[in-house]
């Protein structure tokens, strides 16, 4: 019986392409609504905060050079990444990248847990040489990097622009993100509003000259940021807990 009605169906063009319509507007339904019902997809983890302005800056000089093409922000959860990288990745961890750093090849590599691995000054002198500290690198150096002064006219305006897509920047971080900006990489500057406001940033002398601001100094802001934002030490335990 079912199978002369589903004859009738398969020899009926129109017939067939009205339940078929039907089908994935249902199918579609039920995957679409619920995005709709839920305030967000991405549960909410402690410690990840907007990028601080010169983290910002920092991030924007990365994607201007290319560093995704060859360096991913994404670890796995498979025994083998977590024990190289650390904790595998978190969706909260890139709720605030327009667009998220993930990367899609690894010829160097993943820089999601990089913060604080290294020095300061180690990541200057991988950056102006790579072969320096890393013999079998074949990564290009930037040694322009340090001597770039760092581009700020349009800091305010980066930073509104991520406001537009969501990015919970206050009225404070706008009001201070010069002041901030100056501060993280001064050494002798007064941190305590820049730490209030970006928990965990890193400051200080950044790219070993203190007295001028450069690009050098943006990019290394934002390596030593990656991964410390979350204390994955809580997160480690509470994992034992469910389990």
């Amino acid at each position: 019986m079912l199978l002369d009605k589903h004859g009738k169906i398969e020899r009926n063009v129109v017939l067939m392409s009205i339940l078929i319509l039907i089908t994935i507007s249902i199918g579609g339904l039920v995957e679409i609504i619920p995005l709709y019902l839920v305030k967000s997809t991405i549960e909410p983890v402690e410690g990840v905060r907007p990028y601080s302005p010169l983290e910002l800056r920092g991030r924007d000089i990365y994607i201007r050079e290319g560093c995704y093409v060859c360096h991913s922000q994404q670890i796995r959860p498979f025994r083998d990444e977590v024990e190289r990288y650390g904790h595998y990745s978190l969706a909260a961890e890139s709720m605030y990248d327009h667009p998220f750093q993930w990367g899609s090849k690894r010829t160097g590599p993943d820089l999601a847990r990089v913060g604080g691995k290294y020095s300061n000054d180690w990541q200057v002198a991988h950056m102006i040489d790579p072969r320096g500290v890393v013999p079998e690198s074949i990564m290009p150096g930037y040694p322009f990097l340090a001597e770039r002064a760092l581009q700020t006219d349009d800091l305010v305006a980066r930073i509104e622009a991520n406001i537009a897509v969501g990015v919970p920047y206050d009225d404070a971080m706008v009001a201070n993100a010069m002041a901030d900006l100056l501060a993280q990489s001064d050494p002798d500057a007064d941190h305590d509003g820049l730490l209030a406001r970006y928990p965990k940033a890193v400051v200080g002398d950044l790219d070993g000259e203190p007295g001028r601001l450069t690009e050098m100094d943006a990019l290394v802001a934002y390596l030593q940021i990656l991964g410390r934002m979350v204390d994955f030490a809580d997160m480690a335990v509470e994992d034992l807990e469910a389990q």
